[in-house]
């Protein structure tokens, strides 16, 4: 893709990269209004595509120099190029492997960024100091509300290390198939937000009967019960209220212990990153995504990791992931869960190709392989050093992508459930979004909705259109933000309460 620094100059339209028959316009024209290159043949609101010249029925489409898809009819030099008139066609990239692979330039420890952090027993380090109420069925949710809820900033208030306590509850658990993948992503996102380094204590509530039991989950995962993990199900405590009366007691037994932990000084090979978009535009690939990149190459050269997920949201992009990957293994592994959701969309009588949302399309973009191209510039240039599974534990660093949907609140609950303890989130639209345990920074596509939704997004990259800001420029402004954030400083979403309605893990198969 087109390195993209400079675009401050006031033009009208954008070409990304010299091999491209599109530009953007970086400003709305009118039919008959002259662009830098080309003179509108019909109105082209902002972000949209314009013509660079004529274009063949069935030709490819071009913008980040890639195709993002095919001309339905012949287009005029000037026409508006949208869904009326650019058709999607499935992927059909040659995946070369490992082509682009490199070794990470890390910085040496002793002058690598630090945050503070809350460092756990095992070596792990937090950037949030939560106890988790975690249910394993819909029908302990309530139980599991209702015990974090008593917790108050009153009834916290002598507890200066503890940020807060956060039930973590879902509308499934039962009537599900003990041998599926649907079951098995449930029991890695509850391990994984047990464990996740933002987490002091956790508290499980299960109902009893439900199809995911507890001792099952503990027997997996070789958990032992002890003072910060402990368990219980209604039915063997007689009822919903001796529950929750008894789990608070727990969380209270819990706190003085999770207020011992400090923050201390922690270098940032310590940071695990989701990388996530949503509420995505035509600007999303052109300055978000790229500075959100850039931070993410920052974070590696300072030993951290970087994790991109949405798995249909790189489709039609893959080739530029499995060229950086670090061995054919891995490479594979991605083509395989491509492959995966090929065959799950098409027996679902789906498409590809239904990902872009109304919202996506309203703010100018088209197929999923525009999305796609975009959506990749936000995991930056590194090698790409593995590929799990939806709450797989992430064991590598360096850049890594999780397989996950597209649909945010399900995504990055796997990416917690993985390990994260930071999330940076894009969006064009301006998505509200916030993430318990872990703080997400949100980071606007463009000035006017920035100034728009000011009180959600935390840094604002049409500052790289509008203001002469480069992607360097940002994407530090990003990194920087990551560490204040990981040392305590609240982010935009935090400060306005989200992340407690935001946990829903990703459910496949059959309800029975």
């Amino acid at each position: 893709m087109s390195d993209v620094h400079q675009l401050a100059d006031r033009r009208l339209t954008i070409r990304l990269n010299p091999a491209d028959n599109v530009a953007v316009c970086a400003q709305s024209l009118k039919a008959g209004e002259a662009g830098d290159e080309v003179t509108a043949l019909n109105d082209v609101p902002r972000g949209h595509k314009i013509a660079l010249s004529d274009i063949a029925a069935g030709d490819p489409v071009r913008k980040y120099a890639q195709v993002i898809g095919y001309a339905s009819k012949a287009i005029a030099k000037g026409e508006h190029v949208h869904m009326h008139n650019l058709e999607f066609r499935a992927s059909s990239q040659d995946h070369a492997y490992c082509t682009e692979r490199r070794d990470p330039d890390l910085l040496p420890q002793d002058a690598r960024a630090t945050f503070e952090g809350y460092v756990r027993a095992d070596g792990r380090v937090g950037t949030r100091n939560f106890i988790a109420v975690i249910t394993s069925v819909n029908c302990s949710a309530t139980a599991g509300r209702l015990i974090a809820e008593h917790f108050s900033d009153q009834e916290l208030a002598g507890y200066k290390n503890v940020d807060g306590v956060a039930a973590f509850v879902h509308g499934t658990g039962c009537a599900m198939a003990a041998n599926s993948e649907g079951f098995d992503n449930l029991q890695r996102v509850m391990w994984g937000y047990a464990r996740n380094p933002n987490c002091a204590g956790v508290v499980m509530v299960g109902l009893g009967c439900e199809s995911n039991q507890i001792d099952f989950l503990l027997d997996i995962y070789g958990i032992e019960r002890g003072a910060l993990f402990r368990t219980m199900n209604i039915q063997h405590m007689g009822g919903l209220r001796r529950t929750v009366d008894a789990g608070i007691k727990i969380v209270e037994e819990m706190l003085p212990h999770a207020n011992e932990v400090a923050r201390q000084p922690c270098d940032a090979s310590h940071l695990m990153l989701a990388l996530q978009c949503g509420g995505s535009d035509a600007w999303s690939g052109v300055t978000a995504n790229p500075a959100l990149g850039y931070a993410a190459d920052l974070l590696i050269r300072n030993g951290g990791t970087a994790v991109l997920a949405e798995t249909p949201e790189i489709y039609g992009a893959e080739h530029l992931l499995t060229s950086r990957a670090r061995d054919e293994a891995t490479a594979e592994k991605l083509m395989q869960r491509i492959k995966w959701w090929e065959n799950y969309t098409s027996m679902l009588g789906g498409s590809m190709d239904n990902n872009p949302s109304p919202g996506n399309k309203q703010g100018g973009l088209t197929t999923i392989l525009e999305k796609s191209l975009g959506a990749v510039a936000k995991s930056g240039t590194q090698t790409l050093e593995g590929v799990y599974r939806y709450g797989e534990p992430i064991d590598r660093k360096g850049f890594v992508f999780m397989d996950s949907p597209g649909y945010d609140p399900v995504s990055i609950t796997g990416e917690i459930a993985s390990g994260c303890n930071i999330a940076a989130f894009t969006t064009g639209r301006g998505s509200v979004f916030g993430s318990k345990p872990v703080p997400c920074i949100k980071i606007a596509t463009n000035s006017e909705m920035y100034h728009r939704m000011s009180d959600d997004m935390d840094i604002n990259a049409g500052a790289i259109i509008d203001d002469g800001a480069t992607i360097k420029d940002v994407g530090t402004r990003i990194f920087e933000l990551l560490l204040a954030v990981a040392s305590g400083q609240p982010s935009l979403s935090e400060a306005q309460g989200l992340g407690d309605y935001e946990f829903v893990p990703w459910q496949i198969g059959a309800v029975m």
